[in-house]
């Protein structure tokens, strides 16, 4: 069965370690039709659109899509783009790997992000010129989705006994409230095991001791922020993967952005990418080859060759030739 794959490339460094993980994903000989298309910066600058309808209508076709990074555009390019395959929830692995100089070579960390709401559902206004709002939006469907989610994603693996449900419902009473009443109803009625943590208290104590935590569920900006967070514990973004999952269809982008200082030299890490890209071999149902490549790129990352971002002096080609000569 072919599988067709949107490769949106994008700006800056996303057009570097895209064709990487592209790369590494032909070395695997697997049925993939590639279908490459345009967003971004770039694209705005030239035809006045970020996201064309025809690259909006790809991802929301294709089986799964590899998607690089957008600058000043993100806003319009990624939120339409997971809006396009249907995505509620966006997992984000945070892991130290051997070799690698982390703060906390402990962590081993994977939030559930809600993909949908909160405040990231759009809804802002300028009133006058002194007064601008942002309306929050939460529901006990999206909650219940993400929970459902959590609870079969910590109950198919062996590594996890259950979850931590990070919220602020001490404060956002209604909204955090039905966030984190709805997901720990669900997992009561699933029979998985839960705690809860404040987001405030839990910045703190990831820091101080990330081993206590292992699948954290959170609301949708809070995902973002303290996942950016945790890449501080393990080496930087350009370690850390992410998949935004939808019931059919997948995109799957590195965290880290455009990188404009360093865009163009062809130095960049591509590692986050290939590890996006290794996600969705296992969204594909293609665990075997995700598994090679997973290990791989820790190869890779323990004996190098390194980008200078992780204290090498290895080129992006360099990285990725290590890693296919691996598989």
């Amino acid at each position: 069965m072919t599988h067709e794959i949107a490769v949106i490339p994008g700006d800056g460094i996303g057009k570097e370690v895209t064709p990487a993980a592209v790369d590494v994903l032909e070395a695997l000989e697997i049925d993939f039709e590639f279908v490459e298309a345009d967003a971004g910066d770039s694209l705005k600058e030239a035809t006045g659109e970020a996201l064309p309808q025809e690259t909006y209508d790809l991802a929301a076709s294709a089986d799964a899509t590899l998607f690089g990074a957008a600058g000043e555009t993100a806003a319009d390019v990624i939120l339409p783009l997971r809006d396009a395959v249907d995505s509620f929830v966006n997992i984000r692995p945070a892991k130290a790997y051997p070799g690698i100089d982390a703060v906390r070579p402990e962590t081993d960390l994977v939030f559930l992000r809600e993909n949908t709401e909160g405040v990231y559902a759009g809804h802002e206004d300028r009133l006058t010129e002194d007064v601008a709002t942002l309306t929050r939006v939460v529901t006990e469907s999206a909650s219940a989705e993400l929970g459902e989610f959590a609870c079969e994603y910590v109950s198919e693996s062996d590594d996890h006994d259950g979850f931590t449900i990070v919220h602020k419902a001490n404060v956002m009473r209604e909204t955090d409230g039905v966030f984190r009443d709805t997901i720990k109803s669900v997992a009561d009625e699933n029979g998985v095991e839960t705690d809860e943590v404040l987001m405030d208290a839990f910045a703190t104590r990831v820091c101080l001791e990330p081993e206590q935590f292992d699948v954290i569920a959170c609301p949708n900006l809070a995902g973002d922020v303290l996942s950016d967070l945790a890449a501080g514990l393990v080496g930087g973004l350009g370690l850390l993967p992410s998949a935004n999952v939808g019931s059919e269809r997948g995109l799957f982008e590195p965290v880290h952005g455009t990188a404009p200082d360093i865009a163009g030299e062809g130095v960049a890490n591509p590692a986050a990418t290939i590890i996006s890209a290794a996600m969705m071999l296992e969204f594909l149902g293609y665990d075997e080859q995700a598994h090679a490549v997973h290990e791989a790129v820790e190869a890779t990352l323990e004996e190098g060759p390194r980008t200078p971002d992780l204290g090498g002096d290895a080129s992006t080609d360099d990285v990725t030739d290590a890693i296919i000569e691996r598989l």
